[in-house]
């Protein structure tokens, strides 16, 4: 259970770490796992050529194309990743953040990261409410460190207390990444801070929280197991694509 401070911890900085949450063996049991599901190519999986972000490879056909990016719909892809995204260790604070009638939302991230190196790309600046269609933008995302995150490897980077940040519509370029030649946007991204995880700790983050990634500059991929939850009283909007999955009820 979270404390009343941690509570206000993430209100106010729209972040918040909890220390591990999952042991070695079962970071190590999802890896292994992740590892068999890539070898096998089993569907759905997102590569970085398909994103173009920088540094990933422009086409599936270039040299390095096939790099995953993340396994998608983990949810479905057995009990092991179901019964930690609606388990005990999680739960809990889930609820007390969102409500008891928490809901898990298949339809966004729901997913094991993959950010292997030599190919992974740099993810710029957003909010993950940016494509999102629900009633408010007051998600809460999941992540936990299967390995090691550094900044090195890629770990992420968020600005503290960007969830309440009001943000006009020029500061943004066509994909919703903040621009970062503009002056606002630069005083606001010098308030970044990286987030260094370490195996079997749990970042829980606002959908409306501006974050980032670099790429993964280490020998080793790194993995995350990433799900997002929403309030009882923060449907996605019908035939969006917030909607397009069924959800699941903690």
């Amino acid at each position: 259970m979270l404390s009343p401070e941690q509570i206000s911890e993430f209100q106010q900085q729209g972040y918040l770490i909890l220390r591990g949450l999952a042991g070695p063996a079962f970071c190590e049991q999802v890896i292994a796992f992740a590892q068999q599901q890539l070898a096998e190519q089993v569907a759905p999986i997102e590569f970085e050529a398909d994103l173009k972000y920088p540094g990933a490879p422009a086409s599936r056909t270039d040299e390095g194309g096939h790099t995953a990016r993340r396994l998608l719909r983990a949810y479905g892809r057995g009990e092991l990743l179901a019964n930690w995204a609606t388990g005990n260790a999680i739960v809990p604070a889930l609820k007390q953040l969102l409500g008891p009638q928490a809901k898990l939302s298949q339809a966004h991230h729901n997913c094991i990261m993959t950010k292997q190196p030599q190919y992974s790309s740099i993810t710029g600046w957003h909010r993950d409410s940016r494509y999102w269609s629900f009633q408010r933008a007051e998600l809460v995302t999941v992540w936990l460190a299967l390995r090691d995150e550094t900044v090195e490897n890629g770990c992420l980077l968020v600005i503290p207390g960007s969830h309440k940040v009001a943000i006009q519509s020029q500061q943004l370029d066509d994909a919703q990444f903040l621009r970062p030649e503009l002056e606002d946007n630069q005083a606001l991204i010098r308030q970044a801070v990286s987030v260094p995880l370490q195996q079997g700790d749990v970042l829980f983050f606002s959908s409306n929280l501006f974050h980032a990634a670099g790429k993964n500059q280490t020998a080793q991929t790194k993995y995350s197991m990433v799900f997002t939850y929403r309030a009882l009283d923060n449907p996605p909007v019908a035939g969006s694509r917030s909607d397009s999955l069924p959800e699941v009820a903690l």
